[in-house]
């Protein structure tokens, strides 16, 4: 491991005792064949993230189980990490083999996102979770401070919009999937009768449904 990947640690208070843990945590698929990546840490670290917001959030508010899973789910997501990894400083010190480097790997939301998870797994499997957690409360405080998940869902603003304006719920609809299965492009159709509709295309029918209601409280809201 690096000396300017240890000081950097050791600004967290950590001092790795197994290099090679971290230093594995830290090793992105692409960086050699004879070295083991961050995959493995990173399904620990996911868990281990999860647990330490979920009782951070339990602490902190007297909201419904149903706001406080928005606020995990947005406060845990791939881009939220990511965020956090820049923030602190992480991309520098995520090994990985030039081309993927030079392709923009070291600021992918999904690699940075990985990293970061499998650093917190790195930091469960040496130091605990009493640690990890007080790790992940020093450098998530500007999330979990700020107004991630807070928003409502764009599904569920059109459903309260809906009701509140004495409308029908809205109907969604796919009208057209395009692409093989494992790349499909799905478009849905929100209508709210005698008001109007509006279509989104996305890879999964879920977030299909999301944009088309985004894009009708945009439009009628």
């Amino acid at each position: 491991m690096k000396t300017e990947t240890v000081q950097w640690l050791a600004q967290f208070g950590i001092e790795p005792a197994d290099r090679d843990l971290w230093k594995q945590a830290l090793t992105h698929g692409s960086y050699g064949t004879d070295e083991p990546d961050y995959e493995r840490l990173e399904f620990l670290g996911d868990r281990v993230l999860g647990i330490a917001i979920a009782d951070w959030l339990y602490q902190r508010n007297t909201g419904s189980e149903g706001t406080l899973s928005q606020r995990l789910n947005a406060l845990v997501s791939r881009a939220t990490c990511a965020r956090v990894a820049r923030r602190i400083g992480l991309p520098e010190h995520v090994r990985m083999g030039k081309q993927a480097r030079d392709d923009g790997g070291a600021d992918s939301d999904n690699i940075l996102g990985d990293v970061m998870e499998a650093l917190l797994g790195a930091s469960f499997v040496e130091r605990g979770f009493e640690a990890t957690r007080e790790w992940v409360r020093t450098i998530w405080a500007v999330e979990v401070e700020g107004k991630a998940g807070i928003a409502k869902h764009p599904k569920s603003a059109l459903q309260e919009w809906a009701a509140g304006n004495r409308r029908r719920m809205p109907d969604y609809e796919v009208v057209d999937k395009s692409g093989p299965d494992h790349s499909s492009r799905f478009t849905v159709r929100v209508s709210v009768p005698n008001v109007g509709a509006a279509q989104a295309t996305a890879s999964s029918k879920q977030e299909a449904e999301t944009a088309a209601a985004k894009k009708f409280m945009e439009r009628y809201g």
